[in-house]
């Protein structure tokens, strides 16, 4: 359907630092061979006899509802996503405020598609699919025609033969269409090589010599002109490449540069930054990105090809999208969340058992960066050996305290682990994303200065700050406990510092995260968690010491009471030996045979 034709220099240059190869469309004489060679392959179609077929019976039926059910479940939810889609295509189209939506099914060998109207259908494996626009606008320029899925790969092309050139393969693709004088039609193919039917959504945009031309100056991938987005995920980042863009022009007519790309998340380059951004990755969440590429001069903009990703496989054996929840995760911060709902309330109380709760924190946390950089365990075996670790660490405060009973030291340690999560929440807001913190330094330093600032604040009030870190710290694991069951936004308040720790390339990722309905629900019992259990302890503890007396002082002078006064009723104890000796005769005596009862005189005969 099309032809590479090269230019002489005389005839028109690009501003896009590189030679232009546009597409244009064969003589009229072969469009008009195509189109009858179309109308009568439709008309063959549709003279095919029909076959009769015999209805399935018994367990062949039951087997064919369930397959039918779960086909349908599986379009209901692919049509929401691809929806939003739709919907993220048209938010630029100039002049469009929505389209009507057409159903049907690829069945019939040819789907014909509106302008700005939406189409649903399936594809099936066997054989490609002929798609036809018709009655295209003397004033379009070009068109770009867009195919989505929920995870199946789908492949659209010039062609009925692939070539790398002239297709594209994937569960976002499109296809852009540079039109010649007087042309009102245009036909592609749609193809899967899925085994099982694809539920796609596919639209046609149309677009005039004023608007700018997505993928116009590719050099990087294989479309001569490129309106894809390319994704690319792990656990830390998803990575999204486009090719620079063109100048819109009149049919034959060619451009100059001076563009600039917006993204979904607002994040604006000009026609000489790299075209290529990353974002957090948000695992199990369905996020969209697209790129909006605009001409400040014409104040005109066109969308590029919206690419969709849920950060995760769907067709992987293990940590798959739908058993994102490792039972391990669930089982750890569960046992964390209920020691944590312990201490927003009564943290302050029971001073030994926070303080185990903050070395654990403390110890689990660097001891899990420490194995994750350094060695390439499984997950499951570093939350373990991260749970032990952090138990250690917890111990090693309270024995700490018990032995020496510094309290400025313990409250260092309170204090730091609040600073930890004021940082963290500064750098969640939009003052992470500047461009100042993607360098390393710049980050941890400004990061390190908020954590010890917050002690040095409330040095003076120690026990306030005890109490906020336990209503803080205390109800925020609840919050994590909740993200290992269901997705929350929230969580990535620690998990964005914990990927900066662990990964060098995170530093360039805007972090942006949605905000939706359980999210809101979250936050609002997260706060009435914090508010409630900090006012608890503060009402609570008015009129009582700040802190307990030193544990090792009381023990000791204890013991010294009991030795020097005989009236006390500990002084007649035994010493620890002679008491586990008779504990260990008791036992013995439990597995001796009992000796009968009564005297027993010798018969004399």
């Amino acid at each position: 359907m099309y032809q590479e034709r090269g230019r002489s220099p005389s005839e028109g240059t690009s501003g896009c630092g590189g030679r232009v190869r546009p597409w244009l469309l064969a003589s009229p004489a072969a469009l008009a061979g195509v189109q009858r060679e179309h109308l009568a392959g439709d008309g063959a179609e549709r003279e095919r006899p029909r076959v009769a077929r015999a209805r399935p019976r018994g367990p062949e039926r039951a087997a064919l509802r369930r397959r039918h059910r779960l086909w349908r479940r599986r379009a209901r939810a692919a049509r929401g996503l691809l929806r939003l889609m739709a919907l993220a295509a048209l938010a630029s189209q100039p002049g469009v405020a929505g389209g009507a939506e057409t159903v049907g099914n690829a069945s019939v060998g040819l789907i014909e598609f509106s302008v700005g109207k939406f189409r649903y259908f399936k594809l099936n494996r066997p054989l490609p699919e002929e798609a036809i626009l018709r009655n295209i606008s003397s004033n379009v320029t070009f068109l770009i025609f867009q195919i989505h899925s929920l995870y199946q790969n789908t492949t659209i092309s010039f062609s009925k033969t692939l070539l790398p050139s002239t297709s594209g393969t994937g569960t976002d693709k499109g296809l852009v269409f540079i039109l010649r004088p007087e042309q009102s039609m245009c036909f592609w193919y749609l193809e899967t090589s899925d085994a099982e039917p694809v539920q796609n959504m596919a639209i046609p945009l149309s677009y005039s010599e004023r608007d700018p031309i997505p993928g116009g100056c590719n050099l990087e991938f294989d479309l001569d002109i490129d309106p894809n987005i390319y994704l690319e995920y792990d656990f830390f980042e998803t990575t999204i490449k486009f090719a620079p863009a063109n100048l819109g022009y009149a049919r034959w007519d060619f451009p100059h540069k001076r563009l600039m790309f917006s993204f979904f998340q607002m994040v604006t380059l000009t026609a000489n930054d790299k075209t290529s951004v990353s974002f957090s990755s948000l695992r199990g969440q369905g996020v969209i990105f697209n790129v909006i590429v605009w001409d400040p001069v014409l104040n005109t903009s066109a969308a590029y090809v919206p690419a969709h990703t849920y950060a995760c496989s769907f067709d992987a054996v293990e940590g798959n999208c739908f058993s994102l929840g490792r039972v391990s995760t669930k089982v750890f911060f569960t046992l964390f969340a209920l020691l944590g709902l312990f201490i927003c309330f009564f943290g302050h109380r029971f001073w030994k058992t926070e303080l185990f709760f903050i070395g654990f924190i403390f110890m689990g946390f660097f001891f899990y960066i420490l194995i994750t950089r350094l060695t390439p365990i499984k997950y499951d075996v570093r939350l373990v050996l991260t749970a032990i670790a952090g138990s250690l660490g917890g111990i090693f405060l309270v024995a700490a305290w018990w032995r020496f009973g510094i309290l400025a030291l313990c409250m260092l340690c309170v204090g730091l682990v609040l600073g930890f999560f004021v940082s963290s929440v500064t750098f969640f807001t939009p003052l992470g994303n500047l461009t100042v913190f993607s360098n390393d330094a710049v980050f941890w330093v400004t990061f390190s200065c908020i954590v010890v600032l917050i002690p040095v604040i409330f040095m003076g009030c120690q026990r306030i700050l005890n109490i906020l870190t336990c209503g803080f710290i205390g109800s925020y694991s609840v919050v994590l406990a909740i993200d290992s069951y269901m997705y929350t936004s929230l969580s990535y308040i620690a998990l964005n510092v914990l990927k900066r720790a662990l990964s060098p390339h995170f530093r360039r990722a805007f972090t942006n995260v949605p905000f939706q309905t359980n999210d809101f629900i979250i936050l609002a019992v997260w706060g009435m968690l914090a508010v409630s259990g900090i006012t608890l302890q503060i009402r609570r503890e008015r009129g009582r010491p700040c802190f307990p007396p030193h544990p090792y002082k009381l023990w000791k002078r204890e013991r010294e009471r009991r030795v020097t006064n005989i009236l006390d009723p500990s002084y007649h104890i035994p010493p620890l030996r002679e008491r586990l000796y008779g504990r260990l005769t008791q036992i013995r005596e439990l597995f001796q045979k009992e000796q009968p009862a009564g005297e027993r005189t010798p018969l004399l005969l």
